[in-house]
């Protein structure tokens, strides 16, 4: 498990872009911390790193918001609306998460996880991100890749 410490929220954006500007087609990036740790920010910096020219906002209501303009397709999910992993299975979000048409990059992934294992089809690799607040504008990321 690799961490990283971040001062700022440009340091966290700027993160998410290193990993957006080598994301591979069919990866799947899940997020967890808490409200305001800052994944919708690392999200944008990874949106970024793919190109992707518009308004980044967080999926909270729509559950997914789809970027088409950057150079891989980038879906962005929030799951936490969602309690279970058979809401997100009704809600249609599923393929998001096992093999993706583009990179998925998922908030809330602890929603889908708390039910079990998550193996995804063979070839798409995972990236497991943690943030933790370390204080006013301190983050802890941790992140682990699977798969591949």
């Amino acid at each position: 498990m690799v961490t990283f410490i971040s001062h700022s929220p440009k340091e966290t954006e700027f993160l998410g872009f290193l990993w957006g500007s080598e994301v591979l087609h069919g990866s799947v990036i899940g997020l967890s911390g808490d409200l305001g740790a800052g994944k919708t920010v690392l999200a944008a910096g990874l949106a970024r790193g793919l190109g992707v020219a518009g308004r980044i906002q967080s999926p909270t209501f729509a559950l997914v918001n789809e970027y088409r303009d950057g150079r891989l397709p980038f879906f962005h999910l929030d799951l936490y609306r969602l309690t279970s992993r058979d809401d997100i299975i009704t809600a249609g979000l599923e393929p998001y998460l096992f093999k993706p048409p583009g990179v998925a990059v998922v908030e809330w992934i602890d929603r889908w996880l708390k039910d079990g294992p998550w193996p995804p089809a063979p070839g798409v690799k995972l990236r497991r991100v943690e943030i933790k607040t370390a204080g006013e504008m301190d983050r802890e990321i941790f992140y682990e890749d699977f798969g591949g």
